[in-house]
Order: structure tokens, then C-alpha cells, then sequence
């Protein structure tokens, strides 16, 4: 058995817990609490999670951090973007959405930077914002039940929670053929594109649990970042579950092609011309491209584009620009309220094809907002 001290209530929005380990030191235990939304990150979450885990850090007890979702359906599956749509319908200032996004990716940050071991159990959906928290986790678990995606062109987004500094880290073309299609990936996929690291069986979470309090754990994060390696490893081995087939191992030739394709309409044009006459999940992401917004394709180039080499502090920062002008300029409203609000499934978009979105919009997406100094990220 698990001694487990709560540190919170059981109905907040993220439940803290302390995991005794058999050596007395602890392991800390978040788990986002909202399994009937799928464990969407909203703005309750981040400012419960950002402190906790700095007085984690703080904690010399404490040897590393597990973040999971409540429920077996998700580990998060986005931002709480009705919320924002709430708020953009107003037409009132978007504050909100500054606010939510700027301090969505201090959290993001935060985890890529964590001294301590931070074990993502990426069960289930993990979407868009669910994303930005998985990216940066030291250890990221993925099982068979394991769905990835980018889906932000369905709703006139763009990969954003650091999208632009991990997308850019995949094989040539695979990013922005994600970025374009919205496509789900499995856990192989995932490990294969840097999203996964260990692969265990979606029951195993309890016999995980187990293991871990039983480590000998020391007071050095370096020692029990190895020491957490290896007890993945072997549980790893020790999966019964057989590992889903790679959907994006056959396409690497394909996507490094796209890659050098200069030009959006060509790159367009060159995905819905692969052949997906037996390939469902190959013609499901074709459709979520055409069906899209031409709008996010036209961000989702140029931002990769943009960032490819930067730091990941300036790619939040860009990020946030482009998130609060996202909130102003109308699409990802559309977006929201077709799918989300009005489920419609008709999202009325400004510009009808790629090749009819404007330099100037899409500019304005990448306009300076702040100077270096006055940044709301400046001081990440």
C-alpha cells in the first residue's frame, strides 16, 4: 500500500498529494481535476499548479513531481477556450485572454526549467494546452490509450504552448504536416517525434505508483533523474500491451519532401495528394486540413518558420503576441463557436483558401506588441 497525504481538498479544481517513499522522502502528486471536461486546463489549474510546484522545488523531502488527470478518458485535452470565447464575444478588451495565455506559458516554462524529475503520465487525450504541460516534463509516460494532438487549425489557432520551439524539433516536415493536419498520434508516434520517452500498459498506474515509493531516492536531482530512467525502463520492458503501429514512420520520406517545398499552396496541395485509399488516419488528417482554417495554415508556416533556432523563452514570447492578436482578430472565435459553442461544424472563415489570406493579417500576427522590457514573459 501507498501512504498518500492530501494536501487540498478532493474537489478542487487540481488535487495535491504527498506519496511517502519507503526511504521517508516524498513524491509530490498533482492531478487535474475536471474529468467531465476532459481535464481542460483553465485558469483555476495553472494558478493552483505554478506555486505548488515552486514550493515543490523549494521542498527538500520532496524527490520529484507526478502530474496526471483525473479519470482514465484524458490527461488534459486543451485550454478552456470557451471561456475565452466568452470573453471575445463581448468585443470588449481581451483581457482574459492575455491574461489566461501569459500565464499559461509562465506554467509551460516553468516545467521545461524544473530542477526536479517531473513524471508526465500521458494516459489517454492530451491536447493542445494539455500539450504545453506534457512538452516540458522530464519523464513523459505514454500508454496504448494515448491520443496527441495539435488541433488548433480546426479551431482558427495555432500550436501554440511552445508549438513553436517542440514542432520544430521533429524530423524535417513533421511539425508543420502536424501543425497542418491536426493528425492524433499514438505512443509511438509520440516517442518518436520527442513527445513520449518510456511506454507503459494505461492500468499500470497504481503498479507505478508502487515502484516509485519503493526507489531509494537521494538528495541529489540528477541521481534521481537516472534513477527514475532506469525504473521506466524496466517497467517499460515489462508492458504487456503491444506498442501501436507507427502512422508517421512510413511518411518520413514524404514530409521531408514537404519540407522543402517553399511555397503553403504547393505544401497544401502536396498533403491532400498523398495517397490515403487505406489509410484512415491519413485521410482524417487530410480532411481536418481542408476543413481548417486557411488562416492558422498561413500562422502555422510562418511561425515555425520564424522561431526555428530560438530560444524557448523567446518562443513563448512570440507566442504571446500572437495568442493575444489571435483573441482580436476574429478567426479563432469563429473557430471556437462552430465546434465548440453553436456545434455547427461550420466555421465561417475570413479568408476561403491559403492562397487568399493577406501579408498584411498575417503580419499583424507577428507585429511587436511590447518592447524586450516591458514583455509580460520578460522576466522568464
Amino acid at each position: 500500500m501507498v501512504e498518500i497525504q492530501q494536501l487540498n481538498q478532493a474537489d478542487a479544481p487540481v488535487i495535491f498529494e504527498l506519496a511517502k517513499c519507503h526511504n521517508g522522502m516524498s513524491i509530490g502528486i498533482a492531478t487535474l481535476n475536471a474529468p467531465k471536461a476532459l481535464n481542460a486546463l483553465n485558469l483555476d489549474m495553472i494558478r493552483l499548479l505554478t506555486p505548488q510546484l515552486e514550493a515543490w522545488a523549494q521542498d527538500q523531502e520532496v524527490v520529484m513531481v507526478l502530474l496526471k488527470g483525473a479519470g482514465e478518458k484524458a490527461f488534459c485535452a486543451g485550454g478552456d477556450v470557451v471561456s475565452l470565447y466568452r470573453e471575445m464575444a463581448t468585443g470588449q478588451d481581451n483581457t482574459l485572454v492575455e491574461t489566461f495565455f501569459s500565464e499559461e506559458y509562465r506554467l509551460d516554462y516553468q516545467i521545461h526549467n524544473y530542477d526536479k524529475p517531473i513524471l508526465l503520465w500521458g494516459s489517454g487525450i492530451i491536447m493542445g494546452g494539455g500539450l504545453g504541460l506534457t512538452a516540458g516534463a522530464s519523464h513523459k509516460v505514454v500508454t496504448e490509450t494515448s491520443r496527441i494532438a495539435m488541433p488548433e487549425i480546426t479551431i482558427g489557432l495555432y500550436p501554440d504552448v511552445g508549438g513553436s520551439y517542440f514542432l520544430n524539433k521533429m524530423p524535417p516536415g513533421v511539425g508543420l504536416f502536424l501543425g497542418l493536419t491536426a493528425a492524433n498520434i499514438n505512443a509511438t508516434d509520440a516517442k518518436l517525434v520527442g513527445l513520449g520517452d518510456h511506454f507503459m500498459d494505461a492500468e499500470k498506474l497504481e503498479v507505478l505508483l508502487q515502484n516509485l515509493v519503493e526507489v531509494n531516492w537521494e538528495q541529489t536531482n540528477v541521481l534521481n533523474h537516472e534513477k527514475l530512467t532506469l525504473l521506466l525502463d524496466s517497467l517499460e520492458d515489462a508492458s504487456h500491451e503491444v506498442m501501436p503501429e507507427s502512422q508517421i514512420e512510413p511518411l518520413l520520406e514524404q514530409l521531408k519532401e514537404l519540407d522543402e517545398i517553399a511555397e503553403l499552396e504547393k505544401q497544401v496541395a502536396f498533403i491532400l495528394d498523398l495517397d490515403s485509399s487505406d489509410n484512415k488516419w491519413l485521410s482524417k488528417a487530410q480532411a481536418a486540413l481542408q476543413h481548417g482554417s486557411p488562416m492558422s495554415a498561413a500562422i502555422v508556416k510562418a511561425q515555425l518558420a520564424r522561431s526555428k533556432g530560438k530560444s524557448l523563452k523567446a518562443c513563448f514570447m512570440q507566442e504571446l503576441g500572437m495568442s493575444v492578436r489571435a483573441g482580436e482578430f476574429g478567426e479563432f472565435q469563429e473557430g471556437v463557436r462552430a465546434l465548440l459553442i453553436d456545434k455547427d461544424g461550420q466555421p465561417n472563415w475570413q479568408f476561403k483558401s491559403v492562397g487568399e489570406v493577406s501579408e498584411e493579417a498575417l503580419e499583424s500576427f507577428f507585429a511587436p506588441r511590447w518592447n524586450d522590457d516591458n514583455h509580460p514573459l520578460a522576466d522568464l
